[in-house]
């Protein structure tokens, strides 16, 4: 069976979705909470950066609505490599994660080539 979306997200809820957080939001916390090493932290933001140029940030989640984004499995080559760095600083600051493949995400309210963003309410993909 072939999943057609991805999404690496930890195992702490998002205080604005209640859903898991996904892979930025874990590192941000990170740099927030001042337990990320200073060239562990330019190189996420290196990373943050590239996501932001190459990749449209759905309105919805600039806006801070409540949802989540998944990647498409069709399209991630190249963004996988990309974030491997950050998926290696969860592993280094101890923070529990998964990595979730699926078909049932709800509806879809935005869809770019690279992935979609799903709305949330109570912790829930509807």
């Amino acid at each position: 069976m072939e999943c057609r979306y991805m999404r690496i997200q930890g195992r702490e809820d998002s205080w604005i979705t209640k859903y898991p957080k996904g892979i930025f939001g874990m590192c941000w916390r990170l740099i927030m909470d001042g337990m990320m090493e200073p060239e562990d932290e330019k190189t996420f933001r290196a990373i943050d950066k590239w996501f932001r140029e190459n990749l449209p940030e759905p309105e919805q989640c600039k806006k801070q609505e409540k949802v989540i984004t998944f990647f498409k499995t069709g399209t991630t080559g190249e963004m996988l490599k990309m974030i491997e760095p950050a998926v290696r600083m969860l592993d280094k600051y101890a923070r529990p994660y998964d990595i979730v493949y699926t078909n049932a995400v709800g509806t879809i309210i935005y869809e770019d080539d690279w992935q979609i963003a799903v709305r949330v309410e109570g912790g829930k993909m509807i």
